[in-house]
């Protein structure tokens, strides 16, 4: 099976490393990752400027490389310029910190995952929380999620969104859940810069929403393994006959 890996914390971050590593034991991998952090990026692909890829490791079941672009890109250079065969599934991750309820829409390693949804592929995105290390047992799950979306597949325009706790000893369990809602107080730290000039620090904490307990964001609060399922359709559909009847005749 091959397996296109990509993220948005750059081809030299541990999760992805670690991951492709692991991997290779069991399907041929090909790593194409940003030169360099992107994370929070969005589904930004890169139209104004040339886009270039340079590959670093050539093994018999792994292949690395990394481009100037965003994980979107990376996922559209893999399928379209650097594999040879098309992917089966694709990956993004191992992301250093979750991706949970409204922070998807920012996130480039969930992004990647909708970039591979785009194209037709089975992906899955995942998160591993901050500062946190990769368990054995963690590893498993992903391979085992892995056989399960080649075996079953997944339907046209959905990705899987996977959030991984750190626990010290065994997680609960595996979750199939819904996005939660993640809010922050945010606020701008004001510098001066040597020139006089301000500039400015995107700074806050999160907020702690009032979430079902079928959320991802209880989830892995309580020890779970959570898997979302996410389709590409943001329409709100329970809106539109309530929408059609304004008067907004011209």
């Amino acid at each position: 099976m091959n397996v296109l890996l990509t993220n948005d914390d750059g081809v030299f971050s541990d999760g992805i490393n670690e991951l492709a590593v692991f991997l290779k034991d069991y399907y041929d991998v090909v790593v194409v990752a940003p030169d360099r952090e992107r994370s929070a990026v969005g589904h930004a692909i890169t139209m104004h400027k040339p886009l270039r890829i340079k590959k670093i490791k050539d093994d018999d079941r792994l292949k690395i490389f990394y481009a100037n672009g965003t994980p979107s890109d990376c996922v559209k250079l893999g399928i379209d310029v650097v594999m040879d065969k098309k992917p089966d599934i694709i990956i993004s991750g191992i992301n250093d910190g979750f991706n949970l309820g409204t922070d998807v829409l920012y996130s480039g390693t969930v992004s990647a995952a909708m970039e591979g949804a785009i194209n037709g592929y089975p992906s899955v995105a995942i998160s591993l929380e901050a500062e946190s290390k990769l368990s054995d047992k963690a590893m498993l799950y992903i391979r085992k999620l892995i056989d399960n979306v080649a075996r079953n597949g997944l339907p046209k325009n959905c990705l899987l969104n996977v959030n991984i706790p750190n626990v010290s000893d065994e997680f609960n369990g595996i979750k199939i859940t819904k996005l939660g809602q993640r809010n922050y107080t945010e606020n701008f730290t004001k510098r001066i810069d040597p020139r006089g000039r301000d500039y400015y620090w995107l700074a806050g904490k999160v907020l702690e929403n009032a979430n079902d307990e079928d959320s991802d964001i209880i989830a892995v609060k309580n020890g779970f393994i959570s898997i979302t399922p996410i389709q590409l359709d943001l329409t709100m559909y329970s809106f539109i006959d309530n929408l059609k009847n304004w008067d907004m005749s011209i």
